[in-house]
C-alpha cells in the first residue's frame, strides 16, 4: 500500500511539473505577443530565388545577444524542419508544420556562424544565426542547414546590403 501511495505521489508531482511548464510557456507567449509586433509574412510574389534553397532545421529565435532567451510567441518557439530561401527582398523561413516567416533584407543587422542557440548546442559552428530587427527589438534566428558547405555563400549574400544584378 505504501508503495502504491509513493508511486501515485511521484506521478502526481510529474504531472504537476508538466502542467507548470505548459502554463509558463503560455504566459511567456502572451507576454511576448504584447511586446513584439507580428512576424513578417513572405510577400505574395517574392521574386526569383537568388541561391538554391537551403534545407535543414529551424532551431529557434531568441533575443539578440542572449542565446537562451527563446521567443515563443506566434509559434516561433517550436523547432522543426525548414527551408531557407533567399530573395532580393529578404529571407523566407518556410517551416514544415508551423507558420513560416520572412526576414526583410533591410532588417538584417548581422549574419554569422554560431555553435549554439536555445534548443541546440554543438561543438562546431554549424548554425547560421541571423540577427535582425523586429520593430524596436533585435532578434537572433538560428538555422542548421543539411549542407554546411553552402554557409559561406549564404553568409556573404545575406551580409550584402543591396543585391546587384540577378542571381549570383
Amino acid at each position: 500500500m505504501e508503495r502504491l501511495l509513493l508511486t501515485l505521489l511521484v506521478f502526481a508531482c510529474f504531472l504537476f511539473g508538466l502542467w507548470a511548464m505548459r502554463r509558463s510557456w503560455r504566459r511567456r507567449a502572451r507576454s511576448q505577443s504584447a511586446q513584439l509586433p507580428p512576424f513578417p509574412q513572405t510577400p505574395a510574389e517574392p521574386g526569383e530565388e537568388l541561391l538554391p534553397a537551403n534545407k535543414g532545421l529551424y532551431v529557434s529565435t531568441t533575443t539578440a545577444g542572449d542565446w537562451q532567451d527563446r521567443i515563443v510567441t506566434r509559434g516561433v518557439g517550436l523547432r522543426g524542419r525548414a527551408v531557407l530561401r533567399l530573395y532580393r527582398e529578404g529571407v523566407e523561413i518556410d517551416r514544415a508544420g508551423a507558420p513560416g516567416f520572412f526576414i526583410p533584407r533591410e532588417s538584417i543587422v548581422e549574419v554569422k556562424r554560431a555553435s549554439g542557440i536555445a534548443g541546440k548546442v554543438m561543438g562546431t559552428n554549424s548554425l547560421i544565426v541571423i540577427t535582425w530587427r523586429l520593430g524596436d527589438k533585435e532578434l537572433d534566428t538560428g538555422f542548421r542547414g543539411d549542407d554546411l558547405d553552402v554557409y559561406p555563400q549564404w553568409i556573404e549574400s545575406l551580409s550584402e546590403r543591396e543585391i546587384k544584378g540577378g542571381a549570383q
